[in-house]
């Protein structure tokens, strides 16, 4: 039997119960989801679906994530609600290639751990499965694990067994759709110099391969949910002269005005504009804070120190809870300085690994 599956939170209890039903059965699952963005959130789940697949003792396949070719197909369903058009168009791209597979390894039946979701329609999913398997000689299972308490069971499951539940399902133009607010939409921000940033795609993706590798190597953990006050950088542009010039901002720098602008008549490694609570730092005087850990400026800027270290550079500066812009330049230049910047300082929450 070859299942679909979407993401560890609904295939964990449905694969539960399905090898009640099928006990005999050779269960594969297949992790088809072209439709999650981004590639960070895609990879994530595939992450959490694979530890949970090793609990359970099913191999499982990885799909190609071919999201250009979704996204071209789904995007004239843009405006459709959710259990709309675009659903029905995203259950059939997903289900004709997990049929395929399944024809190609001589698979006798299929299924998707899709019918456990309770945002998804099961009338119309069924339809698409059915669609599917029409022609293929493959036998289809349309299980309903969610009556008698299953969609309640399965949410018990995933907290016992931590897996990631995500906010979203997964669909670009759903994610619009739900208008989960501003927070969501600057998880998918991503910095050019590959800096993880607290509660991103990316730092969820780091905890949940420490969670697998913990799991395999039988050592307890917790996973507990921590509230904190977030930070992004949206933007931030630096000129002296009207010339931009590099720049790199530290973490938690907060700008109270859109631009601000600084005349600087004198040669200065530090220099603090009291107006905007401004500090900029020549590279050479970051460095030396850093005990001259980077070769040179364009080292610093391809890689930065991590979010836990700038904060300890903050520290040497200003009290805990400060939020005052730091700026890093290769050198400070005299002239007029404008700085354009905008950020976000918002309350967050993140899922926290300890080790027991």
């Amino acid at each position: 039997m070859l299942v679909h599956i979407c993401c560890s939170v609904d295939s964990h209890y449905f694969m539960t119960e399905l090898r009640k039903l099928y006990p005999k059965e050779k269960i594969t699952g297949f992790f088809y989801n072209p439709n999650i963005h981004p590639l960070s959130e895609h990879e994530l789940r595939y992450i959490d679906v694979k530890r949970s697949c090793d609990k359970l003792g099913i191999d499982l396949i990885k799909g190609e994530y071919d999201y250009e070719q979704w996204f071209a197909l789904a995007k004239k369903y843009a405006d459709e609600p959710e259990k709309g058009l675009r659903c029905e168009l995203c259950f059939d791209i997903r289900m004709n290639k997990s049929v395929e597979l399944a024809k190609k390894l001589d698979k006798k039946a299929f299924t998707s751990t899709l019918l456990m979701s309770p945002k998804k329609d099961i009338e119309q999913l069924t339809k698409s499965i059915k669609k599917e398997c029409e022609d293929s000689g493959i036998n289809f299972l349309i299980p309903d694990f969610r009556k008698g308490g299953g969609t309640q069971k399965q949410f018990e499951m995933a907290k016992k067994e931590k897996l990631y539940h995500q906010n979203y399902c997964g669909c670009f133009f759903a994610l619009n759709k739900q208008n989960l607010n501003k927070i969501v939409t600057n998880e998918f921000s991503s910095p050019l110099n590959k800096q993880i940033l607290p509660s991103s795609v990316e730092d969820r993706i780091q905890t949940y391969k420490k969670v697998a590798k913990l799991e395999k190597e039988k050592k307890d953990y917790e996973i507990i949910r921590e509230k904190f006050l977030n930070y992004r950088l949206l933007n931030a542009l630096i000129s002296c002269d009207k010339e931009v010039i590099k720049s790199h901002v530290l973490f938690y720098s907060h700008f109270k005005n859109k631009t601000t602008r600084i005349n600087i008549n004198d040669n200065y490694d530090k220099f603090f504009a009291s107006k905007d609570e401004i500090l900029l730092l020549s590279f050479n005087a970051f460095n030396k804070i850093c005990k001259n850990k980077f070769k040179n400026f364009n080292d610093l800027l391809n890689n930065p120190l991590s979010i836990k270290n700038e904060i300890k550079v903050r520290n040497v500066f200003f009290e805990p809870y400060n939020l005052s812009p730091i700026i890093i330049l290769e050198h400070i230049p005299k002239g007029k300085i404008q700085i354009q910047a905008k950020s976000e300082i918002y309350f967050d929450v993140r899922d926290k690994l300890i080790k027991l």
